[in-house]
């Protein structure tokens, strides 16, 4: 492993340089940074280092057994090879950015960073490695626990059963939460239910299962043709879900399976209580997302003043997903705030098409297109719709937007009251 990295708090600061590669720590070869954490929690450290083509060997003790200040380069990540039905991948045009067209399907990225992979593809000392290596927990996408359609699914007969490798990995100790995205007339219905009960038999080992609409977007040339849930079909679907959850509460002291918060914004259902979701075991798969949202800002609404000293117009950006919650929500209490006028602007997805309705998807160019008759002094955006880089999707860049734009814009927290703070003092200041 290559490091790119030595905090100067490190005890390898001056006795190793960046640019050299790590490549056995303790004897035991190291590939990654999880091998590295796994091979070093030992009071005693032997740590064989490659610089400039000379090899050497670091003894040293570990005290803390931590991290030792080391940064280390991305190796390769394992691609995807399936060719799912649905796969978001496949359902954008040319030109985004490379990042939006990587089917990343790593195992230690669904350990890392809680990405769902689909167990194919993997070897036998895969399997080996994350058992040794406590890789728990993982994120597994099923989609359907018959094997067969399964299969159809993923457009890949090579398939393994899947049961039999979660059952193999929960009896070597490894915990998995697990998610089903669902086509109406593919993978619901009965299927679905087995898929359910399939998966909640392996409890407590398969600890949460999250059930996904299906996303489509506009570029579906040449793809299988499939659609999406109808109001009357969400409803259906929350229906059936909290028919299990009762029968699961009872029998094994947890809810286990979740619908998505689409469901219930798609059936215009009210979204349940914050204890619904238990642990949020499914939070950043939507999961209690727009519930933990609005629950956040009722529990620190009382810290925004009750009149302003300045007047401000106020522009809030959102997706039509969350168009009913935050109007129900969020604007009845800014409505109270003397001196401030507000405007929602809704924005429709031009860009993927009018289906795609979350607020992650928005592109720059879409929401300048929303806010071109906007006359809001500053705007709020939703903090999912720029990477950590502060791109849109499109690849605009935040300052770009906001040039364009010609006004102050504030985003980046899911703490709508703090983004609210922070616009008053913009004002104020």
């Amino acid at each position: 492993m290559k490091i790119i990295g030595i905090d100067k708090s490190s005890p390898l600061f001056g006795r190793v340089t960046v640019g050299a590669d790590l490549v056995r720590v303790n004897r035991q070869p190291v590939a990654d940074s999880i091998d590295f954490q796994f091979h070093s929690a030992e009071p005693a450290l032997e740590l064989d280092i490659v610089e400039q083509g000379k090899k050497r060997t670091i003894r040293m003790e570990n005290a803390g057994c931590g991290n030792l200040g080391l940064a280390f380069a991305e190796g390769k990540i394992r691609i995807c090879t399936n060719k799912c039905l649905f796969c978001f991948v496949h359902q954008q045009p040319k030109g985004m950015r490379r990042s939006l067209y990587l089917r990343d399907d790593d195992y230690r990225y669904s350990f890392t960073h809680g990405n769902f992979i689909t167990l194919s593809g993997m070897s036998e000392s895969d399997y080996q490695r994350i058992i040794a290596q406590r890789l728990s927990p993982l994120y597994i996408s099923v989609h359907a626990t018959d094997d067969k359609l399964r299969r159809c699914i993923f457009q890949n007969e090579k398939l393994e059963p899947i049961l039999l490798r979660i059952r193999h990995l929960i009896k070597n100790g490894i915990s998995l939460h697990t998610q089903t995205v669902v086509c109406p007339g593919l993978n619901d219905g009965a299927r679905l239910e087995k898929t359910i009960s399939d998966l909640a038999a392996c409890a407590p080992g398969v600890m949460s299962l999250a059930v996904v609409p299906v996303g489509l977007t506009r570029y579906r040339d040449r793809l299988p043709r499939l659609r999406t849930f109808s109001p009357a079909e969400s409803s259906e679907m929350i229906d059936l879900i909290s028919k299990y959850q009762r029968q699961y509460q009872k029998e094994l002291g947890t809810r286990f399976v979740f619908p998505a918060d689409e469901f219930f914004l798609m059936a215009g259902k009210p979204l349940p209580p914050l204890s619904y979701y238990e642990e949020m075991p499914q939070f950043e798969n939507g999961v209690g997302m727009a519930r933990r949202f609005i629950t956040d800002f009722n529990r620190r609404k009382r810290t925004l003043p009750k009149k302003l000293r300045k007047p401000l117009r106020l522009g809030i950006v959102t997706g039509r997903s969350a168009e009913t919650f935050m109007q129900s929500e969020i604007i009845p209490t800014l409505a109270q705030i003397k001196g401030l006028s507000k405007e929602m602007t809704v924005v429709e997805n031009r860009f993927w098409g009018k289906t795609v309705t979350v607020t992650g998807l928005l592109t720059g160019k879409d929401i300048l297109h929303g806010l071109k008759s906007s006359k809001a002094e500053v705007v709020l955006l939703p903090p999912n719709c720029l990477n950590f880089d502060r791109l849109f999707l499109d690849d605009m860049s935040l300052e770009t937007f906001t040039a364009k734009l010609r006004r102050p814009v504030l985003t980046g927290t899911y703490d709508i009251a703090a983004l609210l703070r922070r616009a008053f003092e913009l004002v104020e200041s």
